[in-house]
């Protein structure tokens, strides 16, 4: 197994076990609860080759006539934010019924690209797919869920239910070898998708210590790998990534207060 790839897989299996351990979170009435805000912020100089060249379906995937699509795994907005984090508790048991923005449990396939680039299931909730393109694409998870989903007509809606809490990768086998994202499966509503500025909320935390950590899925391109294209029957090479970033504080929540946690990470 190559070092980028172990790299890789233990990642994995750090974020697994923190969700792993989350199984016995209770919903309770909270009381006095508070807000967690902050930022993740990047420093140094930002990566670059985080495009990708487009080489199928130009008239769909790149109407613009750019040649290339971002890879979206390093997206740096005002001041420095970085979006698409997940900042999350590791270690809260009881809290808030277990609800997670709508707009992160429906995946859209336009233009080529997945939106939203990051997704927050609950465990036991349903992720709603569609495509927009009028053109075949497959969503291949794996994971700690594995599907292979056809969607060769636009605007037609599947929808799967996700059982096993963890991270789940998603590409496209339809040959679109650029395309990718992440899903998280949890079990407690503490999760937050940084927004462009690099922003986020936890809301009606139950007072208390907590660590807090933030995850990224990772922004280096180390190499390619042979995949299938399920239309053409031929190998193509997708662009293989490092592994996700952890970085975590702790945080405390006093009742009816505002407490903020401000993350700096880099390319080091």
């Amino acid at each position: 197994m190559g070092q980028a790839v172990l790299s890789g897989f233990v990642a994995v299996l750090f974020l697994c076990a923190p969700l792993w351990a989350q199984s016995d979170y209770k919903v309770i009435n909270v009381v006095d609860g508070g807000t967690i805000s902050g930022t993740v912020k990047w420093s140094g100089p930002v990566p670059h080759n985080l495009d990708f060249p487009i080489t199928k379906d130009p008239q769909i995937c790149d109407p613009e006539g750019k040649r290339t699509a971002s890879l979206e795994r390093l997206i740096i907005g005002p001041g420095g934010g970085v979006a698409n984090t997940v900042v999350f508790l590791k270690d809260i048991t009881s809290g808030k019924a277990l609800e997670l923005p709508e707009q992160r449990r429906h995946l859209d396939q336009k233009l080529c690209r997945y939106i939203p680039h990051i997704l927050l299931v609950p465990q036991n909730g349903g992720l709603d797919m569609v495509s927009s393109d009028a053109t075949l694409h497959t969503i291949h998870m794996d994971g700690a869920a594995t599907f292979n989903l056809p969607f060769p007509f636009p605007n037609r809606v599947t929808s799967k239910t996700m059982t096993t809490p963890g991270l789940v990768n998603l590409r496209c086998n339809g040959g679109h070898v650029w395309m990718n994202a992440e899903m998280m499966v949890v079990t407690h509503p503490y999760y937050a998708v940084t927004d462009e500025s690099g922003r986020f909320e936890l809301t009606d935390v139950p007072p208390g210590t907590y660590q807090i950590v933030a995850w990224h899925e990772g922004w280096n391109l180390v190499g390619k790998e042979h995949a299938f294209d399920v239309l053409t029957e031929r190998s193509v090479e997708r662009p293989m990534f490092s592994g996700p970033k952890t970085w975590e504080k702790s945080v405390t929540v006093s009742a009816n207060g505002s407490s903020s946690v401000d993350f700096v990470i880099s390319n080091k």
